[in-house]
This record gives C-alpha cells, sequence and structure tokens, in this order.
C-alpha cells in the first residue's frame, strides 16, 4: 500500500542516484553503500525560486569542504554536481516551489566495516528534489529545550554537514513527545547553539544576536540573515547565549533553508515577545524574500 504523501506530486518523481535518473520506487542504494553502513555522508538542502536556485554556489562550497573535511577520496566537480542538479530539475519541471537535498555518500564498499579502505569505488551522489513548501506555518513555532547537547568541535565539529543526525533526531523526539514543533539544543557548556533542524536568532531592545558557530552549523540562511541585518543597520552581534536571554527576548525566529525565517513565540512553556511575530522578525523575513526572487543561479532553458 502506498503511503499518503505531504504532496501528492511527489509520487512520480524523478531522483538521481549513482549517474542515473530513476522513479522515485526505484532511487536505492546498495546496503554496503557508507550512508547506511555509519552514516558516512554529506549532504545540503537547496531551494528553487522563480526558475532559479538560492544561494547555489555556497552550497556547493560547503558540500566540498564537508567531504573533504571527511576525506572523500573521490568527489564530483562542481560541474558534475550542477549538469546532476539541473537534469533532476528538468526531469520533474521544477522551476519554482522546490527543495533539493543533494547527498554525496562515500560509496559501497566491498565488505561492511567503518574503515573507508573499503571503498573502492566512486562516491554516489543522490539529487532528491520535491515539491515543497516552506516546512513552518505563519503561526508561529514552539520549542522546548531537549536534553541532548549539540556536539562541539572536540567531539564532531559541526561545521562538517554530514549525515549522522543521531543527536538532532534524538532532539526531534523529544519535541515531539512534549508535542511542540522543535527542540532547541545547548552547547554542553549550557549556551543556547541552534534547534534540531535550523539556527536561531533573538531580538532584544532592538539588537538581534545569534549564537557563535563554534557548537552549531554555520548556516547559509544564517550568513544571509546577518548579511541583510548589517546592511539594514540593525545592531547585530554573534555571541554566547544563555537560556534565560532566550525566555527574556522580545523575539526569536529559526533560520533555514527548509523553513526559510519563522518566528518562535513559545520556549519551554513562556510566552517569547507578546507571542506573535515581531517587526525585527517580519522586515527581515521581507528582505530575505526580495532576496530570493532577484539572486539565485538560473536554471538552463
Amino acid at each position: 500500500m502506498t503511503p499518503d504523501l505531504p504532496d501528492p506530486r511527489n509520487q512520480k518523481i524523478q531522483v538521481h542516484v549513482g549517474g542515473r535518473l530513476v522513479p522515485r520506487e526505484q532511487a536505492t542504494v546498495s546496503v554496503f553503500d557508507s550512508s547506511v553502513q555509519g552514516g558516512d555522508a554529506v549532504w545540503e538542502g537547496l531551494r528553487v525560486y522563480d526558475g532559479k536556485v538560492f544561494r547555489l554556489e555556497q552550497h556547493l562550497d560547503r558540500l566540498e569542504a564537508s567531504a573533504k573535511a571527511m576525506a572523500f577520496a573521490h568527489v564530483p566537480s562542481r560541474e558534475e554536481v550542477k549538469r546532476a542538479l539541473f537534469d533532476t530539475l528538468r526531469a520533474n519541471d521544477m522551476r519554482d516551489g522546490a527543495h533539493v537535498r543533494l547527498t554525496l555518500t562515500r560509496g559501497p564498499k566491498v565488505t561492511s566495516g567503518m574503515s573507508p579502505k573499503w571503498n573502492r569505488s566512486d562516491s554516489c551522489l543522490i539529487v532528491l528534489a520535491e515539491w515543497k513548501a516552506p516546512v513552518y506555518g505563519a503561526g508561529g513555532l514552539r520549542l522546548v529545550t531537549s536534553a541532548i547537547r549539540r556536539n562541539p568541535p572536540q567531539c564532531v565539529d559541526s561545521k562538517i554537514h554530514h549525515n549522522n543526525l543521531i543527536n538532532n533526531i534524538l532532539a526531534k523526539i523529544e519535541a515531539e513527545h512534549a508535542g511542540v514543533d522543535d527542540a532547541l539544543m545547548l552547547d554542553v557548556d549550557g549556551f543556547l547553539s541552534e534547534t534540531n533542524a535550523t539556527n536561531v536568532f533573538l531580538v532584544r531592545k532592538g539588537e538581534l544576536s545569534t549564537p557563535t558557530a563554534d557548537s552549531c552549523l554555520p548556516g547559509i540562511t544564517r550568513a544571509t540573515v546577518l548579511g541583510l541585518a548589517r546592511e539594514h543597520e540593525i545592531p547585530t552581534s554573534e555571541r554566547r547565549i544563555t537560556l534565560s536571554e532566550v525566555y527574556a527576548a522580545d523575539e526569536m525566529f529559526t533560520t533555514g533553508t527548509m523553513g526559510e525565517l519563522a518566528a518562535v513565540v513559545r520556549c519551554d512553556g513562556r510566552t517569547i515577545g507578546d507571542g506573535a511575530v515581531g517587526p525585527v522578525t517580519r522586515r527581515l523575513s521581507e528582505l530575505y524574500g526580495e532576496l530570493t526572487r532577484t539572486l539565485g543561479t538560473p536554471l538552463p532553458a
């Protein structure tokens, strides 16, 4: 029995796996693939707006950096990745309202095990494009602080955008058990890091702040918002933030490719600000929306 999909159009999508386009039901990897064996893969999330891929070059920069940090021996060229991406979008006739998950695994092993010496083939590139609107609605997010801590650099550097997401998944499970949208994650010293899926920002007395990117992913949407704030003379800082500052914030919002900018209205049972989308959040959301309509890598005709 075919399960119901969030968007029925995704039932008929074509997926690029290991060099070829196949129907959704045939989009599989080997049980010997490194992503199956140990989450040994890196990934990026992209969004398509009005015939353009937003911040494509920055995402490919991070994909390459992550693969290099993971010591991948075989990495496709940037042009090969772009070709696979554009072929997939063309095959699905996607030019707007689509989200793409690019995954690069270390490839299949000749026998199960941790060592990359068993990887004797090329890496495996997966391009999964879906019809998907931003995942958060306009009503505002509710968060709960997770007991799961975000990895510090001395454990696993969060600047590596890897597929081993167990920390994040466990935090998400906590959020769902608490009946809220997402989980707020702290670092091992108890300072604010990010949510299980997004970066976070606070606004207090007109000043915007976000955690330093030590135990959180330095997100591309995060960087875009920081740039917009500085360009439009919104006082901004990157610093260590405590949980009590979250509770006292006038505004709070999250950033990410999947959800763009989303206001947080409650955290740990406390109402953030007046419990509605605040003026700074609204202004930055508008600026971000304008940017997505004007910037991006055009899809080939």
